[in-house]
């Protein structure tokens, strides 16, 4: 592993009570269930600890690896040699006023949707479901139903790789299918502001009681996954594809396609990276080979 030592030493003298782990399975930090130790892993708990960690970071030439929810990501069986921040700490919501929600970077969609409603504003109904966190939300414009979260989000507050902290407006975020500025430049989402619309409770909250309801109707959410495995090709869907192409239920290792929605593989149980690797290889192939599409992975491997 990465000699992180004096890196740790330098955390613990700045940030008091921060308590740095050393070899922390990334297994119990995805939602896949999958993935090897963490050299060093930290967990700030506000955005005032996240930005002074960023800024040790960039002072001492470590380059980190940043893990919100684990809900869109693949993590190595070999584990990362490199610091891994989780930002789930860092998740204060503030409304400030007609509509503006301004939510940190680990707050969960489904809590700003929440959080929302409840004050009568909606808008990310779409986002109820969407199991991950606001920063990798609007890293690769998360969305579903017909709703992305460029619809809804009006700037972004980011550190670029060199440290220099920029808000940064919609127009300005080249927000486009599963992809932004951000997912392509790098660096990390500390926030952002959504501009919500006014409307009744009871009437929003019935309607992402409606869409929870169409997702257990339709996903494996009782199985361990990373969500929708794959992008929506032109012009069709990739479960479709992978459905017509009679790969349902088909497995490597403890990674399989799910017998309930072609679109998610999912650990049944000891899948690790290489299992899941495999199988979405052979998914590309076989697909290829029966429609002439070549479908590409929408799950991001980590590090």
């Amino acid at each position: 592993m990465t000699d992180l030592s004096k890196f740790e030493s330098l955390l613990e003298k700045h940030i008091p009570g921060l308590k740095p782990v050393k070899g922390e399975p990334l297994s119990r930090h995805t939602s896949f269930s999958i993935g090897g130790p963490a050299s060093l892993l930290v967990r700030p708990q506000n955005m005032d600890e996240l930005l002074k960690i960023s800024e040790l970071c960039l002072e001492e030439n470590v380059q980190p690896v940043f893990l919100g929810s684990g809900t869109n990501v693949l993590a190595p069986d070999e584990g990362l040699n490199r610091l891994v921040i989780l930002t789930r700490g860092v998740n204060t919501i503030k409304h400030l006023g007609n509509g503006l929600f301004r939510a940190d970077c680990g707050a969960t969609l489904a809590r700003l949707a929440q959080t929302a409603a409840k004050e009568g504003y909606g808008g990310l109904e779409f986002a109820h479901g969407i199991p991950g966190s606001v920063g990798g939300g609007v890293l690769m414009n998360a969305g579903a139903y017909g709703g992305e979260l460029k619809d809804v989000c009006v700037s972004v507050r980011w550190i670029k790789k060199d440290g220099e902290i920029v808000d940064v407006a919609v127009e300005e975020a080249h927000f486009s299918y599963r992809e932004s500025r951000f997912s392509r430049e790098g660096g990390l989402i500390l926030s952002a502001d959504f501009r919500l619309i006014p409307g009744n409770t009871e009437e929003i909250q019935a309607r992402m009681n409606e869409l929870a309801a169409k997702r257990r109707a339709s996903q494996p959410l009782d199985m361990p996954s990373a969500g929708s495995t794959f992008k929506r090709p032109v012009g069709g869907y990739a479960a479709a594809l992978i459905d017509e192409a009679g790969l349902k239920g088909f497995a490597v290792g403890g990674a399989q396609v799910s017998d309930k929605h072609a679109g998610f593989v999912v650990n049944t149980g000891g899948a690790t990276c290489a299992d899941v690797l495999e199988l979405v290889e052979q998914i590309q192939k076989k697909v290829f080979e029966t429609h002439g599409i070549r479908i590409e992975p929408e799950v991001r491997l980590l590090g």
